[in-house]
């Protein structure tokens, strides 16, 4: 049992202040029957809530797919630099959201973006082994010498990567499926060829692809097929 405020709150489109508002003028319903106080104690499981006469859908938590423009960093707040919780669309807002993982602000690409710890954890730990594959555009060709060295583990400072894959797209682009996330690693496995890396745009992680009608910039809800996909190797 929670507070009527609370759970309402809770859900990101209104604060506690207008939750008190709508319910004195009478715009806030439980089980039919219009509140006088956020204070009663609700039961999500079997107390239905309607706000102006819509049905409020409780969800505990929320899993959002972002296509990470350049220029945003992976964080919930910051002081020099716009975050990509600033992306998320005001009706889906939580305050205890999080991006699942990171991607330097100059990466594009597939991100996650829940309230759910566990699940987060899922998809970053090591242990899982959850794969995220890249599409990356280098400055010089991409060489076959290339494709074994990723295969046989890249040297890094931090140690030797774990074998990863790389497939050539053209002469300077490749796709590159990793299953450890390393700082700045795909930058700095070629950095080891003397290659800068021009644009890195994550497209999958785990069994779920960016999708291609996801504009750049835009956030929305995973489906629950998508949620699927992206659970099936953790």
């Amino acid at each position: 049992m929670e507070r009527l405020d609370k759970i309402i709150s809770s859900q990101g489109k209104y604060s506690r202040k207008e939750v008190k508002k709508l319910i004195s003028n009478r715009k806030i319903s439980v089980n039919e029957i219009y509140v006088t106080s956020s204070n009663i104690k609700i039961d999500i499981e079997k107390d239905t809530i309607k706000i102006n006469g819509v049905f409020l859908d409780i969800k505990k938590n929320i899993y959002l797919i972002l296509n990470k423009p350049k220029g945003y960093v992976s964080a919930t707040k910051d002081n020099k630099d716009k975050t990509v919780l600033e992306l998320v669309p005001e009706n889906l807002f939580r305050k205890n959201l999080f991006p699942a993982g990171r991607l330097d602000k100059d990466t594009t690409g597939l991100m996650i973006i829940t309230n759910d710890g566990e699940f987060s954890h899922n998809i970053l730990s090591p242990k899982k082994h959850v794969k995220k594959t890249y599409e990356v555009t280098i400055d010089i060709p991409v060489t076959q010498k290339m494709i074994l060295d990723f295969k046989n583990g890249i040297k890094l400072n931090d140690g030797v990567c774990k074998p990863s894959f790389l497939k050539i797209i053209s002469e300077y682009t490749a796709i590159v499926t990793l299953t450890e996330g390393r700082y700045h690693q795909i930058k700095r496995m070629f950095g080891t060829f003397g290659a800068k890396v021009l644009n890195l745009n994550r497209i999958c992680i785990g069994n779920l692809e960016l999708p291609t009608n996801l504009k750049i910039g835009e956030c929305r809800e995973l489906t629950s097929e998508e949620l699927l996909k992206l659970q099936e190797k953790i």
